[in-house]
């Protein structure tokens, strides 16, 4: 919020006094001040440094209507994730409470592809997308696996 002063004189010999108004800074034209979506969130950061798309996309590592795109509702694809988390300076999404959920976030997070997730986990990457998908539910041994396997963030 900034302040103005404007001199008033209506007549210099006899009166003279300031008014004083408290102006409050308009955001920026698109400036998703709430923001629910990824490219929300990386219109907000980016504007918030005063960036253009192009700058961002180096940042990243992606073109410049890539990021258009993302600040327009596309999805970014999850292997650009990390990348996005690191110039956002905070994950974006929650994470579930759920083990599932949970997994869902790590991939997510860590912009894993299923087969980089099994192989970090020794798993097979089609019973994990049986998993993630709802499909099958995991027994019991394969819930401890990977509650350990998230509690070691390995």
């Amino acid at each position: 919020m900034g302040v103005c002063t404007f001199p008033y004189h209506s007549n210099p010999k006899r009166h003279s006094f300031s008014i004083r108004i408290l102006l409050q800074k308009r955001p920026a034209l698109g400036y998703p001040e709430h923001p629910l979506t990824i490219g929300d969130h990386i219109r907000k950061k980016r504007m918030d440094l005063g960036l253009l798309q192009r700058e961002v996309a180096a940042t990243i590592g992606v073109s410049e209507n890539t990021i258009w795109n993302w600040e327009h509702g596309i999805e970014p694809e999850q292997q650009y994730s990390p990348k996005i988390i690191n110039f956002l300076g905070y994950i974006p999404f929650e994470c579930p409470g759920d083990i599932m959920g949970r997994l869902a976030w790590y991939k997510r997070v860590n912009g894993l592809s299923l087969p980089e997730l099994g192989r970090r986990m020794n798993q097979h990457p089609d019973q994990l997308r049986d998993w993630l998908g709802g499909g099958r539910r995991p027994l019991r041994k394969n819930i401890e696996k990977i509650e350990q396997f998230l509690e070691n963030g390995t």
